[in-house]
């Protein structure tokens, strides 16, 4: 689902880029409020989880692969703002390091899998859980289904992305500019590859988390659900686990990642230009914008998660794991540190103006 630069034009990936600007601004003014100071680590783990979770190709029946996204799980835990600036993250670690999803693109990934899938989830989670226990087994069940919901609209919105663009932008003879694929070609392949195996992926894994949680750390469910009525059942005492979970549970999602390489194929619509079956979409030539805006960005550090020479593609791939944990700690970090000191200037520069009208 991340999809590449050259496959969209500038102008589309210009108005998702500009739609989601506000959508990050509000993304941060809401976790503030939310999310408190000894949480803020939890964005972090959030971010990581769904960047390592994404590593994880699944293979399609149809010969293609896909992945989970985590977004409706981070929804559920935090809140949908919260998944918005988690999911944003690590789509922009995954992009500038790893070349996984575009930079000219970024703002329509985010879109799709940051915005519409956590958003979709979430409201779909409420809608069903109403309010039912956090220990009820319903409540996990409800978050698998809206979670499978969520990625699936997340999906369709990327296929119609994609689908749109040979009618918008394509030359005289009617040869596409951008990506060569048609309303009929992008929808049933980004579909069927979701709502088969990458939608049931992500749904076992959010109702499976959240039922975890639910037993294990029911104060960090109560995070995001201040309003749900404790039971007798939610006051027993818990057994916590602290951070040693999240640390532990990262861990063994590093060492999983390499089993995205037993995948065979490729996702559909983030193949490289030389790498398109120019016959199967009636081109002579690859199209002239996807030529074009591929290569935007040839500064990854690890690209494809693996290292330049495609030796020890396994090794390569816990690299990499770790070096994206790493980045998306420091930079959910040092985030709300900016935030922090910038609350406490103003703070400050207020106190001083005070300060004169009272002498």
């Amino acid at each position: 689902m991340h999809i590449p630069d050259g496959y969209l034009s500038p102008q589309t990936c210009g108005v998702l880029g500009a739609a989601m600007v506000p959508m990050w601004v509000t993304a941060g003014r809401r976790v503030r409020k939310i999310v408190k100071s000894r949480y803020v680590p939890l964005v972090a783990v959030g971010a990581a989880f769904s960047f390592l979770i994404m590593m994880l190709n699944v293979p399609i029946p149809d010969g293609t692969t896909a992945h989970a996204i985590g977004a409706t799980l981070v929804a559920v835990v935090l809140g949908p703002w919260a998944a918005v600036v988690a999911v944003s993250i690590a789509l922009l670690i995954q992009a500038l390091f790893f070349g996984d999803g575009g930079v000219l693109a970024f703002g329509a990934n985010a879109f799709n899998m940051a915005l519409v899938a956590p958003f979709v989830g979430y409201g779909l989670y409420r809608l069903l859980a109403r309010r039912a226990p956090l220990t009820a087994p319903w409540r996990a069940i409800a978050a698998g289904i809206a979670a499978y919901a969520g990625i699936n609209a997340a999906a369709f919105c990327a296929a119609v992305e994609f689908g749109i663009q040979p009618d918008l932008f394509h030359r005289a003879d009617g040869s596409p500019l951008y990506s060569p694929f048609h309303l009929s070609q992008s929808i049933p392949a980004m579909m069927f590859a979701h709502l088969t195996i990458a939608g049931l992926v992500e749904g076992v894994i959010t109702a499976g988390v959240v039922a975890y949680l639910a037993r294990a750390n029911l104060p960090l469910l109560r995070i995001n659900h201040q309003a749900v009525p404790e039971t007798e059942a939610d006051k027993a005492p818990p057994r916590r686990l602290g951070w040693r979970w999240a640390l532990i549970g990262l861990g063994v999602m590093v060492l999983l990642t390499p089993l995205g390489l037993l995948a065979p194929g490729g996702a559909f619509g983030e193949d490289a230009p030389g790498e398109l079956d120019l016959g199967r979409y009636g081109l002579r030539a690859v199209p002239a914008g996807l030529e074009k805006y591929s290569s935007f960005w040839s500064h990854t550090l690890l690209g494809g998660y693996g290292f330049n020479t495609g030796d020890h593609a396994v090794i390569g791939y816990l690299v990499s794991a770790v070096v994206g944990i790493a980045v998306i700690a420091v930079g959910v970090l040092a985030a709300f540190g900016v935030v922090r000191l910038l609350r406490r200037d103003r703070r400050g520069s207020g106190d001083d103006e005070l300060r004169g009208v009272r002498t």
